[in-house]
Order: structure tokens, then C-alpha cells, then sequence
């Protein structure tokens, strides 16, 4: 018999005490009772009662019951091995029931803490329901989708046919260079100020001869102001574009951008020629409208009168005026 096993011995009948009255033995040995320990194991006193007392059926199975034993042999300063090993002797005497082992390394604590059946059950139907709400979703829209009817038409073949030249790029637009604005100074300090659209400055310095500077691809709106646009060379990727004046003057605020400087380069449209004289026009006769007649004018004749009658006597003829 070991010293443990003789210490805690029953008096009665001379066989080593239970695993449950050495773990209580040892806890009154240390001054403690059930609610301190419960404190420093946190084991729920009834549970700590369970075991002092081998009621295996008040515990929640026997994965707990030896890790309680373990947790409470720690606290009380017995080997907790040797703790579990005793009390799975009396549980499988008291209670043997068959279950599946359990994982090594899982010391479960206070049941209070692990989430109760009933909290499971509610979760899984609260997913089921999920599952089964996205499920008709789907259903319906995808139903939806495959009933409806396409509502783009069918491209015409002649429509695409002839909408295809208009959208081949023309070959004067891909000869157009792209590529970066680079000024060069083609004198010694030479004074350059640029701008974007906004008015932020983007750089202004002087430059020595040969120095170049490179207009940022991403500035909107970029322009210049120089006192010698003269002597200042203008590329655009590389190419060579009329430069901004020909003459010294200062010139402010001018638009540097790729776009901006190749239409500069274009040439002018061709102004519309006159109208060609039609040969043989000048010697043709001018119809000369003829003279409209004056009215002439009209004359007044007299109005005849009645003749005289046999009773009255004939009245003296009164001259009448003729208009000539």
C-alpha cells in the first residue's frame, strides 16, 4: 500500500479510501473549502460535492469527471495522475458505461460554459432556414432569367457591314505621333514657365543650351510662357512640330498639349475659289425691258338732253365744255 493510499485508508475496513475521499481529505488537509475551490478551479460547487462524494450521476459524463479530478488533485497538491486513474476505477465499478475516447488533449472546465444542446438545435434550424430561403431564391431568379426573352436585336448584317469602314481607324490619324512633350532649349538661359489648366505651376526655370524638359503625360491643359518661343524646340514622341513663334516676343498661356500643338502643325483649309465667268457671257445682248405707255387722259362728254315737246317751247341750248 502506497503512502497516499495508507493516509486516506478507511478505518473500518482497512481498504484505501475512494478517489472522491482523498481528494476531500486533501482539501480539508489544506484549509479550503468547497466555495474557495470552486473559486480557484472554476468547478461549480456541486460538481466538486459530486466528486468528493463518487455521485458520478450528478456529473456530466466521464470525460468531465476526470478532468475535474485532474483540476481539483492540481489545486489540493496530489499527483493528478494518479487522481484520474483512481477515479476511473470506481466510476467504471459505479457507473461503467460504454463511450467513445475522448481526445487527450480537450481538459474540459465548468459545463455552465460549453454551449447547451438546445442552443445547438436552435442554430441548426436557423441555418437550415438559410439554407433553404437562398435555395428558392436562386430558384426564382434563375427561373426568372431563363424566361425572359433577349431584348437585343438581332445585329443586321448589313447594318454591320457598313459600319465597319466608319470604324477603321483613317490612316492620317495612325501616322498622328503620340508620345510625350519634350522642350528643348536651343539657346543658353532661356526662361520657361508651365502651367496646367487650373493655373498649378508645373515647373518654371531656366534652362541652359540643350536642356530639355518633359511635359507630365497625365497634365491637363499644359501651357507656356517664354520670352524667346524662338529658341525653344517643340518635339511630339520624338517628332519635330513648328515651333510657337518665329520671331522674339512673349508669348503667354499658349497650349502645349500633344493635341494642341499637332493642330497647329496641320495646314489651313483652302479658302473656297471664285466662281468661274461662263465663256461667251460678256458679248451676250442685256434684254432691255420697253418703255410702259402713260395713260391718257379722259374726256368729259355732255349729257344728252330731252327733246322739247309741242306745249313747252324749247328751252336756249346751253353750250357745254369739251375737255380736249
Amino acid at each position: 500500500m502506497s503512502a497516499d493510499e495508507s493516509e486516506f485508508a478507511s478505518p473500518t475496513s482497512g481498504q484505501p479510501a475512494t478517489a472522491g475521499q482523498r481528494l476531500a481529505a486533501a482539501r480539508e488537509a489544506a484549509g479550503l473549502t468547497l466555495a474557495e475551490l470552486s473559486a480557484r478551479t472554476k468547478i461549480s460547487e456541486r460538481h466538486l460535492g459530486a466528486l468528493e462524494t463518487g455521485d458520478f450521476a450528478a456529473l456530466p459524463g466521464r470525460t468531465y469527471v476526470f478532468g475535474f479530478t485532474r483540476t481539483f488533485a492540481k489545486s489540493v497538491g496530489l499527483d493528478p495522475a494518479a487522481m484520474v486513474d483512481a477515479m476511473g476505477r470506481d466510476y467504471s465499478r459505479a457507473a461503467p458505461e460504454p463511450e467513445a475516447p475522448a481526445s487527450p488533449a480537450f481538459a474540459p472546465g465548468d459545463p455552465a460554459r460549453v454551449p447547451s444542446s438546445r442552443f445547438a438545435w436552435m442554430a441548426g434550424f436557423v441555418l437550415l432556414v438559410v439554407a433553404i430561403g437562398g435555395f428558392i431564391w436562386w430558384q426564382n431568379n434563375s427561373s426568372a432569367t431563363d424566361s425572359l426573352p433577349s431584348l437585343i436585336p438581332d445585329e443586321v448584317p448589313s447594318q454591320a457591314a457598313s459600319a465597319a469602314p466608319s470604324e477603321a481607324p483613317s490612316e492620317e490619324a495612325s501616322a498622328a505621333p503620340t508620345g510625350p512633350v519634350v522642350l528643348t532649349a536651343q539657346m543658353d538661359k532661356l526662361w520657361i514657365k508651365v502651367s496646367d489648366a487650373g493655373g498649378k505651376q508645373l515647373v518654371q526655370k531656366v534652362l541652359v543650351m540643350g536642356e530639355t524638359y518633359t511635359v507630365p503625360e497625365d497634365a491637363q491643359g499644359p501651357t507656356v510662357w517664354t520670352g524667346r518661343p524662338d529658341k525653344l524646340a517643340i518635339t511630339v514622341g520624338g517628332q519635330d512640330v513648328p515651333p510657337i513663334s518665329k520671331v522674339p516676343e512673349i508669348v503667354r498661356n499658349v497650349p502645349i498639349s500633344a493635341k494642341a500643338l499637332l493642330e497647329r502643325g496641320k495646314p489651313a483649309p483652302a479658302a473656297t475659289p471664285p466662281a468661274e465667268p461662263i465663256p461667251g457671257a460678256a458679248n451676250a445682248p442685256v434684254a432691255v425691258p420697253s418703255p410702259v405707255a402713260a395713260p391718257r387722259p379722259l374726256r368729259h362728254f355732255p349729257r344728252p338732253r330731252p327733246a322739247p315737246t309741242a306745249d313747252a317751247p324749247a328751252a336756249p341750248a346751253t353750250p357745254s365744255t369739251v375737255t380736249p
